[in-house]
């Protein structure tokens, strides 16, 4: 699913209303049906009885009018406020218009500067219709700016309309912006949304088609997408029934060192998971019999180190190769790192340790093989590639680092985003906190070496495995909650995940 700007935003409105036959108020029809379609089953009137519209003079205020409309058709109290000091559109005079003749039962207030901000039942349900993702600057005062911070101070729960006021699409936010709990936002999702430090403002969001232009959105050249069912069906593969394991690849994972045995259980288990024919793990001789004992499915390769990794032989004849789950960041470790690196071709899957020793050896970056797969969270990228002082600075960091290594940098997170060699971008859909949990990154490391060993390519590899992952993750939490879930949880329940995309492709 692609991820317009602001701008493509306006010309596929634009494209649909000419090359469709519609106007551009039945488009805003669509979209405030599309809205309430969502919203009637989510808020049931009740319950959520009391609805309180705020509606800007623009054409998210437009919708916020229709939206009001058809919400009193469907049972609910509702009450709309204008909120003055914008030039009125034309959809708005027209949903307006046709609000006051056909709903008599709607009152109809206007909010000024300077009048008192109304007092609201704390068991009102708030709609922000104020304004829109035509946004242009800062809201730092005035009336508007007024209304967000007591809108914000009242307990009520907020349902933003496509975006919360005040909130930028491809920027950061500086102003005031709306705390909503929920977003519905139309057609595909804003930049913005996908970004830990928005989450406060945007909370939960759903994406509802309005019927916009297929036709433009496909001819549309954006580096952002968000990644769905549908992404992956694509490329998703369906086994041969004559395959063997020979097929399905050989993967080596280089993991684990004294005391983090745990980490290379749950990479090698993970790895078999995810279908791969054959796994060797490279491990300390501490951790044989544990390898041994806990994953009996995978070869053995033992090192000559009781406790740490320190060389590693015939890596050329494995179809491909992860490092760094558990591995220890000691100097002899660190140059059997740095020897592998110099004398791979393929791509390899570098995460933890792998990862923290780049970041204390920077100039070691240049040896990653291309087409590599690097998996840091938040921390070990910040120790990779510096610290940043947003959202969307760590954002365009990350795809000139891709770009310049030549690598996937995936960044674990709420939406897990992948950056590619060729400076797009990938945002996951699937996931949810209760993954924020030990040893989760390190099963993740493990599906996509299989997936690589498959012969998936490293951009399938990379957004079939965020996916898998976070689906899985999502199916464990289903059955035993967001607090309960563990790392080998997800592993559990990846076959599910798998049985997921077949049903769906």
């Amino acid at each position: 699913m692609k991820i317009l700007s602001v701008s493509q935003t306006r010309q596929a409105d634009a494209y649909t209303v000419a090359h469709e036959g519609i106007s551009s108020i039945e488009l805003m029809e669509r979209a405030s049906r599309a809205f309430v379609r969502w919203f009637v089953p989510a808020f049931s009137a009740d319950k959520h009885n009391d609805i309180i519209i705020f509606a800007g003079t623009g054409n998210n205020g437009g919708d916020g009018l229709a939206i009001a409309r058809l919400l009193e058709a469907e049972g609910y109290m509702v009450e709309v406020y204008i909120v003055a000091g914008g030039k009125e559109s034309e959809d708005f005079k027209a949903n307006l218009a046709r609000l006051t003749a056909e709903n008599k039962n709607i009152k109809i207030n206007r909010l000024t500067e300077g009048a008192a901000m109304p007092i609201i039942e704390v068991s009102a349900l708030i709609i922000d219709a104020i304004l829109g993702s035509g946004l242009t600057r800062p809201i730092t005062e005035g009336l508007i700016f007024e209304l967000i911070n007591y809108i914000n101070a009242l307990p009520n729960l907020v349902v933003a309309v496509d975006i919360p006021t005040g909130l930028f699409t491809d920027q950061p936010s500086t102003g005031a912006v709306i705390c909503a709990a929920y977003t519905c936002t139309f057609e595909y999702p804003k930049l913005s949304f996908l970004f830990p430090a928005t989450y406060p403002y945007v909370g939960e969001f759903t994406i509802q088609p309005i019927g916009l232009s297929q036709e433009f959105i496909h001819q549309a050249q954006t580096v952002n997408r968000y990644i769905i069912n549908k992404t992956v069906a694509r490329f998703f593969k369906v086994r041969d029934k004559f395959a063997h394991k020979g097929v399905f690849g050989h993967a080596l994972l280089v993991v684990g060192s004294y005391g983090k045995m745990g980490a290379a259980i749950l990479a090698t288990k993970a790895c078999l998971r995810a279908g791969v024919g054959l796994v060797t793990v490279h491990v300390p001789t501490c951790g044989y019999e544990i390898m041994q004992t806990s994953v009996p499915e995978a070869m053995v390769s033992l090192d000559e180190d009781q406790h740490i990794f320190t060389r590693v032989y015939d890596i050329h004849k494995y179809s491909t190769v992860a490092l760094g789950c558990g591995l220890s960041t000691k100097n002899k470790t660190r140059n059997a790192l740095c020897y592998v690196l110099k004398n791979l071709t393929m791509p390899v899957v570098l995460d933890a340790d792998a990862l923290n020793i780049l970041g204390q050896s920077p100039d070691w970056l240049e040896f990653i093989p291309k087409d590599s797969i690097l998996t840091p969270h938040p921390k070990e990228f910040e120790r990779l590639f510096g610290t940043t002082t947003d959202d969307f600075e760590r954002y365009d960091l990350q795809r000139r680092k891709a770009q310049e290594l030549g690598v996937y940098v995936i960044l674990k997170g709420a939406n897990t985003c992948i950056a590619t060699p060729q400076g797009d971008c990938f945002f996951n859909s699937t996931g949810n906190p209760g993954m924020g949990t030990a040893g989760s990154g390190d099963v993740l490391t493990g599906i996509l070496c299989g997936l690589l060993a498959q012969h998936y390519t490293p951009l399938e590899a990379c957004i079939l495995g965020v996916y898998l992952h976070g689906l899985s993750g999502d199916i464990a939490a289903e059955a035993k909650s967001q607090e309960a879930l563990t790392a080998g949880d997800i592993i559990d329940y990846l076959g599910e995940a798998f049985k997921y995309i077949h049903g769906n492709r």
